[in-house]
């Protein structure tokens, strides 16, 4: 079914909520949540902005239309989604039956709630339809904080189910005009609430092992340090206290990313349509291979473009105070191009993790011919950005600079 998309302005300023229910001043930003509230009812697929990325909507209990996200963004159905509620009473009405919310996860949800930060609970597949879940045990659940979001979820009085707005395997999209370019013509609403303030997706925590410790199974815009503090601070009469362990950092669980509980696992995702190449500067390289010096990698370059017959476009993602990005900066080569998307200071994983997908989507946008990424240090959101170059990376090299 072709659809002629619309992008509906919305104020996210305009929008408070007191308790469950929202409050708007903006007859604009009202219209647009309603329209957006009665194609959801309708069935319909609805783009809309979190504080992380851009979603893409539908009614979470309704198996019809969540089988539409599959088919818009292309996405696995072995691939479960998240599962977005607007408070804590929309919560209950997914959860099986009296289960109760374990002490670790009240003191998650009071800090994070809402916010960037999905949690794993058990699921009754007579409230929650298998094709949300892909026939697991778990559901991911999440409150955003982003205030259209919230909004609308609210105004449609239903858990809403969203994954990215993009097509499946895309870098996420940040800003509205994302979703448009690549699901125009498939989607029939776009409510634009400005770019996205977190800029990746939301940290995925399974608390729910026999062990009590906490498996962060994605990383996102709340931190392992985050979540360290509030078993610190929160969580101090707990004996033991339970300890943060990150997937493929600090345990392996090959059967989960075979069978994912959570989106982000299984596939390789983030990738623009052009060759994205990782620079590991920081990281020791395996046994067998040797660091490139930055002027045999130029040289390497110079040799692509007169294969190529033209200048060679190269993309950049660094960190603007990186030495890397100063080298390259003070390269002038006849045959190289550099187009460069600085992700901020070293000193603030959080601004390159806002400007990653908005970078990749920039220089693939730009025809660029290859994005080389920059490496950064994994501590803050620098995990989550570290992440997300690695799933999108087709190559690495080590270089010495």
């Amino acid at each position: 079914m072709a659809f002629t998309t619309e992008v509906l302005k919305c104020d996210p300023c305009s929008v408070h909520f007191h308790g469950k229910n929202p409050e708007l001043s903006s007859e604009e930003t009202t219209r647009a949540l309603q329209r957006a509230s009665d194609d959801l009812r309708a069935l319909h697929t609805v783009a809309f902005p979190t504080e992380t990325v851009y979603g893409l909507g539908a009614l979470a209990l309704e198996p019809s239309a969540v089988a539409k996200i599959f088919t818009t963004k292309g996405r696995p159905p072995d691939n479960p989604l998240i599962v977005h509620v607007s408070s804590r009473e929309m919560l209950q009405t997914i959860l099986p039956k009296e289960y109760p919310i374990s002490p670790v996860y009240e003191a998650l949800m009071k800090r994070f709630w809402p916010g960037p930060l999905t949690l794993l609970f058990p699921t009754d597949p007579s409230i929650v339809p298998p094709i949300i879940t892909a026939n697991q045990p778990t559901v991911a659940v999440r409150m955003p904080s982003h205030p259209i979001a919230r909004a609308l979820i609210a105004m449609t009085d239903a858990p809403v189910a969203a994954p990215s707005a993009n097509s499946s395997g895309k870098p996420s999209p940040t800003r509205a005009e994302h979703v448009f370019n690549d699901l125009q013509g498939k989607i029939g609403i776009v409510l634009d609430g400005g770019a996205c303030g977190v800029g990746l997706e939301s940290t995925v925590v399974d608390g729910l092992q026999d062990d009590g410790n906490l498996r962060v199974l994605r990383p996102g815009g709340v931190t392992v340090e985050d979540l360290e503090r509030v078993v610190r601070e929160d969580l101090s009469e707990l004996t033991p206290l339970p300890r943060i362990l990150v997937h493929r950092r600090d345990y392996n669980d090959e059967a989960i990313e075979q069978a994912p509980t959570t989106p982000g696992m299984k596939y390789r995702h983030y990738s623009p349509s052009v060759p994205v190449t990782l620079l590991r500067t920081l990281s020791q390289p395996p046994a067998d291979t040797r660091r490139m010096s930055l002027a045999a990698f130029l040289d390497a370059l110079q040799a692509d473009a007169r294969k190529l017959g033209r200048p060679l476009q190269v993309g950049v993602l660094s960190p603007s105070d990186s030495p890397l990005f100063h080298r390259l900066s003070v390269n002038t080569l006849s045959d190289v191009q550099w187009r460069v998307h600085p992700l901020g200071p070293l000193a603030d994983p959080a601004v390159s993790a806002q400007r990653l997908f908005d970078g990749l989507l920039a220089l693939d946008g730009a025809k660029v011919d290859i994005i080389l990424a920059e490496e950064i240090r994994e501590e803050r959101e620098g995990l989550a950005v570290m992440n997300r170059v690695k799933k999108a990376a087709g190559d690495s090299v080590w270089l010495e600079v």
